[in-house]
C-alpha cells in the first residue's frame, strides 16, 4: 500500500475556486494535526486558513510533503508548478499527487527526486502486484461503506464513523480506497486503479487479520447500480468481506450523476441488491446504518428524511455532517440484526 509522510504543505497553486481545492479542504478538514501550511501562487488564491509557508519554511517546521491539493488542467503541470515543486525537493519534501499523470513524465522531477533521495508519490498508481483473492475469511472486523451512486458521502461517512468509534475507545481503522482517502490518512489503496482481476485480492491487502475486536472502516467506491463503476464495487465488497454495511444516499438525487436516464434505486433495493453479494463471503454481513447526504435540505426538511428513511428500513438514519453518527455506533455494538427489506 501507499505510505505517505507527514506533515503536508498544501499546494494550492493558482486555484480561486473551491471545487477545484476540494483535495486540499478535504486534507485540512480531516487531517488538521497533519497540515503545517499552504502554498499559494498568488494573492487571489484561495486561502483555506493555514498559514502561508514557502517549501523551506515548511521544511523548517517539520513538514516532509508537499501535496498537490488541486486538479491541474488537463492533468498537464504547468511551468509554474514545476518550479515550486522542484524548489519543495530541494527542500527535503516528497511530493504527492493524486494526478492521472505520473509525476515522473516529468524528466526534471524525476531527476531531482532520484537525486535527492526524495519520493514522488502518485497515489492514483501503484507499483503493488496485488493478489487474486483468496476468499479466506480474516481475523477482526471490518465496515464498508457502499452507496447508490458516486460522489454523495462514502469517505466522509467512513472517516466519520472512524472518529466516533475511536471516541467511545473502539480500536479502529479508515482505510482508505480513494486519492483523497489516501492523502488524509497517509496509506490506502487507489481501487479504482487496480486491474480488475485484483481488484477483491487488494481489498484483501487493505484489510489484513487484525485483532477480534479491531474494526477496518472501509472507504467505498463506485455503486453496484452505476453503468460504468459497478465493476469496482463488487470487487471491492467481496474483497472486503464487510461484517456491517452502511448505505450513502442522496434523497434529492434522482439519477445516477452525469449518467441520465439512469435511475437512482431505492435505498430498499439497495440494501436488498448489495446484502446477498456481501454475504458471498461474509454470510453474517449485515446493514448497520442509512448515511444522508442532506447538504441541498434545510435543517427541517434534512430530519424528515432522515425519520423517512429509518421508518422505511429499521435502521438508524443519519448525516454525520450535520446531525452526528452515534447511531450507527450503537448499531454496529449491538451485534447482528437484520432490517426486515433486507430479506426483502
Amino acid at each position: 500500500m501507499t505510505d505517505i509522510e507527514k506533515p503536508y504543505l498544501l499546494f494550492l497553486a493558482d486555484a480561486e475556486n473551491p471545487t477545484l481545492a476540494k483535495t486540499a479542504l478535504g486534507v485540512r478538514d480531516w487531517a488538521r494535526e497533519d497540515c503545517v501550511g499552504q502554498l499559494r501562487l498568488t494573492p487571489s488564491t484561495l486561502d483555506i486558513g493555514l498559514p502561508d509557508l514557502s517549501p523551506s519554511e515548511a521544511a523548517a517546521r517539520g513538514a516532509r510533503s508537499l501535496l498537490i491539493g488541486i486538479a491541474s488542467v488537463g492533468g498537464q503541470l504547468p511551468a509554474a508548478w514545476q518550479g515550486v515543486l522542484l524548489e519543495a525537493l530541494e527542500a527535503g519534501l516528497d511530493i504527492v499527487s493524486g494526478m492521472h499523470i505520473r509525476l515522473e513524465t516529468f524528466p526534471a522531477l524525476a531527476e531531482a527526486a532520484a537525486r535527492l533521495g526524495r519520493t514522488l508519490h502518485n497515489v492514483r498508481h501503484s507499483e503493488t502486484a496485488f493478489p487474486i483473492a483468496t476468499g479466506r475469511k480474516r481475523t477482526g472486523r471490518r465496515a464498508l461503506m457502499v452507496g447508490t451512486d458516486c460522489a454523495l458521502g462514502k469517505k466522509y461517512t467512513a472517516l466519520a464513523l472512524t472518529q466516533a468509534m475511536r471516541a467511545r475507545g473502539i480500536d479502529a481503522t479508515f482505510r482508505a480506497t480513494g486519492q483523497t482517502g489516501i492523502m488524509i490518512s497517509g496509506r490506502g489503496i487507489a481501487i479504482d486503479a487496480v486491474v480488475a482481476d485484483f481488484i477483491a485480492g487488494a481489498a484483501e491487502t487493505l484489510s489484513p487479520d487484525a485483532a477480534p475486536d479491531h474494526w477496518d472502516v472501509i472507504e467505498g467506491q463506485g455503486a453496484l447500480f452505476h453503468p460504468a463503476y459497478a465493476g469496482v464495487t463488487l470487487g471491492l465488497l467481496h474483497g472486503s468481506q464487510p461484517d456491517a454495511l452502511v448505505l450513502c444516499h442522496d434523497p434529492v438525487r434522482t439519477e445516477t450523476s452525469f449518467f441520465p436516464g439512469y435511475p437512482l434505486p431505492t435505498i430498499e433495493a439497495a440494501i436488498s441488491a448489495y446484502l446477498p453479494h456481501a454475504q458471498r463471503t461474509n454470510p453474517a454481513a449485515r446493514f448497520v446504518g442509512i448515511s444522508l447526504n442532506t447538504s441541498a435540505l434545510d435543517e427541517d426538511a434534512a430530519l424528515r428524511a432522515l425519520e423517512d428513511a429509518s421508518a422505511r428500513t429499521g435502521l438508524p438514519a443519519f448525516d454525520p455532517l450535520r446531525f452526528g453518527i452515534e447511531a450507527a455506533v450503537d448499531e454496529i455494538l449491538a451485534g447482528p440484526i437484520q432490517a426486515a427489506v433486507a430479506a426483502a
